[in-house]
């Protein structure tokens, strides 16, 4: 196992270099499983952040220019860091975030290291030109970035940020989740052992009120990008507005699967139940309102309760799910199936109480609601937990209203006789994700949200563009 406890976490990484706080706080990061204290990381100011700015911003000015194949190499260089040291990625998201590893390694780190590699790959992508009419267009980078990280898919979430701008030619300063920030420091000694020029990355952990606010009203940074609540992410596009800086966001969601009457039952509720608990319900797409023909409502209610009973839990080789991330968020997911209950929803299996072979650990049940109508809290509200709520509808064009009759719009999904059945049915629900029959994310593809799920792409070319600033050079006729 990992000792993460050498990781230099009391200390902030700025200007290519492992520095003291101008405050030295220390904030304890917890192993949700055991409630034990992991170690502590050491929280940064606005002093901290006006340093990294102004490291990131001298920069800037050479690695703008830099050649792409210099870029490609050393992030192909980190990805190579990522494998090298892929235990330690695992066991630092594993131990703060409780997931147990096994699946970590798969769903946690994985696809980052393929998506380093994806965008280090695209980085000639800025020597392109192209010629429109008499001008000819021309890609630079934005400039420096800000870039705030959530604690849920910690590592996933900063290579989709640092990757396509590191590929782009910008400068940045990352600011990780206070209760999962340890990935990062290792990302930080990958980046640091590789030679990326001083600045280019620097990392200020920090509470969000204090690091997140004042990256994302500094007159200096240029783009913030942030993924978490809809809530914050309101207030990041507030800070940010007087400096007119781009801002790329990834909210909330609260997604519904749609599943056809001509849809394999069995297949269909198994797989939506698992996407719900996988990652202990912590995931922004998980589909949680699970949408049922009528007529075979009751034999979906009885797979689903199946599914969940038959989750194995904890942190070891064998479970499927472990604790959720804090005490407080465990809190807040009790809350909201109490509610459930107290709106008249039926509690099928789960529910709010201690399991009993986990007296520690921040863990909940996994838990099906039925009986459940579309406007109760449990079918608004994001309850970022192991809870989903199985919804009857009469026809499709009724499944399509409730899919649609919420202020969020992140992700989707279809289950149906077969892809081609379900593309109808894709095409009217309004989400910018959509998962048919079991498809799996998809790094090459943009991922993004409609409505209150937030402003601009991650991954794709889609996610280089938000990096870039477009030129246009008139020429004379």
């Amino acid at each position: 196992m990992t000792d993460l406890t050498k990781l230099p976490t009391d200390k902030l990484y700025i200007d290519g270099a492992w520095r003291d706080s101008t405050a030295g706080t220390l904030h304890s990061v917890v192993n949700p499983a055991t409630e034990a204290e992991i170690c502590q990381v050491v929280q940064g100011t606005v002093e901290d952040v006006d340093a990294a700015v102004i490291a990131a911003r001298k920069a800037f000015r050479e690695w703008r220019h830099s050649r792409a194949a210099k870029r490609q190499a050393l992030m192909h260089a980190i990805a190579d860091g990522m494998e090298a040291r892929k235990q330690d990625l695992i066991e630092a998201i594993s131990q703060a975030l409780g997931c147990p590893a096994h699946i970590t390694e798969w769903l946690h780190v994985d696809g980052p290291i393929y998506a380093m590699r994806y965008y280090a790959d695209r980085a000639q992508h800025m020597e392109e030109t192209e010629q429109a009419g008499h001008s000819v267009v021309l890609r630079e980078p934005v400039g420096v970035c800000g870039f705030i990280t959530p604690w849920n898919y910690p590592l996933h979430q900063f290579v989709g940020k640092v990757a396509p701008a590191l590929a782009a030619g910008c400068t940045m300063i990352q600011k990780p989740s206070e209760m999962t920030p340890l990935q990062d420091y290792v990302m930080a000694e990958i980046i640091d052992a590789v030679g990326l020029p001083a600045g280019v990355f620097n990392l200020v952990p920090g509470a969000g009120p204090i690091v997140g606010a004042a990256l994302s009203s500094h007159p200096d940074i240029d783009m913030v990008s942030f993924t978490g609540s809809t809530r914050a992410g309101v207030e990041v596009a507030k800070a940010a507005a007087p400096t007119v800086k781009r801002v790329t966001q990834e909210l909330g969601g609260k997604s519904p699967l749609i599943i056809t009457p001509d849809a394999d039952l069995e297949q269909a509720v198994r797989w939506g139940c698992e996407d719900v608990f996988i990652n202990s319900g912590q995931t922004c797409t998980a589909l949680t309102r699970m949408l049922v023909p009528a007529e075979r409502y009751e034999e979906a209610v009885a797979i689903a309760r199946s599914v969940a009973e038959g989750v194995a839990m904890g942190t070891g080789k064998e479970a499927f799910m472990g604790p959720l991330a804090s005490a407080r968020q465990r809190e807040i997911v009790r809350s909201y199936i109490d509610k459930g209950v107290a709106e008249g929803a039926r509690l099928v299996t789960g529910g709010s109480e201690v399991p009993e072979e986990f007296p520690q650990g921040f863990y909940v049940k996994p838990t099906v609601f039925a009986d459940v109508s579309n406007d109760m809290s449990i079918a608004r509200e994001e309850i970022f937990g192991p809870v989903t709520c199985l919804i009857p509808y009469r026809d499709l064009d009724e499944a399509i209203a409730i899919a649609n009759d919420t202020e969020y719009g992140l992700s989707s999904g279809v289950w149906a006789k077969d892809a081609e059945s379900a593309m109808p049915v894709v095409r009217r629900i309004e989400a910018g994700l959509c998962f048919v029959n079991g498809g799996e994310f998809n790094y090459d593809a943009p991922f993004g949200g409609y409505k209150r799920s937030g402003n601009g792409r991650e991954f794709g070319q889609a996610g280089l563009d938000e990096f870039i600033e477009l030129k246009s050079v008139q020429l004379p006729a």
